[in-house]
């Protein structure tokens, strides 16, 4: 299950990222809910709300890195893991390789999720930042009740 999170995540982080780019020019703006919500085609050459603008190599080292420690760890003993560790840590590498493949092959992330009221964001964004929610989820609630013994 575990890869099959990433596979899909990833296809369809690419697919709506690809749509985005055939059907809409750089910077145009589709509402959608108005003044809430839009389509909004942007490039985004930092990470999380435009940080390390136009640190490009940076970023991409960084995200192999972390995708790689949380491959590394699944592989010793993810599959041993509680289901929502697992979950939690396949959003975030999925996430991760989502933008790295818009890094490595534009130079920038195609980002098109536009709530007026925060940054615009993509589907590699949610896996993250759903992933991370989880993750915080089951360290607070379940991973001390896991280590001493009581049942979840």
């Amino acid at each position: 299950m575990f890869y099959i999170i990433i596979l899909l995540i990833v296809i369809g982080d690419q697919l709506t990222k690809g749509l985005i780019q055939e059907s809409m020019v750089l910077n145009q703006s589709i509402p959608v809910w108005d003044g809430i919500f839009s389509i909004t085609y942007i490039h985004n050459t930092g990470a999380a709300f435009s940080m390390l603008a136009g640190k490009t190599p940076v970023l991409a080292l960084f995200q192999v890195i972390i995708i790689g420690v949380i491959l590394g760890y699944y592989m010793l003993k993810g599959r041993k893991a509680h289901l929502l560790l697992r979950i939690s840590l396949a959003m975030i590498v999925a996430g991760g390789i989502g933008n790295l493949i818009d890094r490595l092959t534009l130079g920038y992330v195609v980002d098109f999720l536009d709530f007026h009221f925060w940054p615009i964001f993509n589907v590699a964004d949610i896996g993250v930042t759903a992933g991370c929610v989880l993750l915080a989820g089951y360290v607070f609630f379940i991973e001390g009740k896991e280590k001493s013994g009581r049942q979840i």
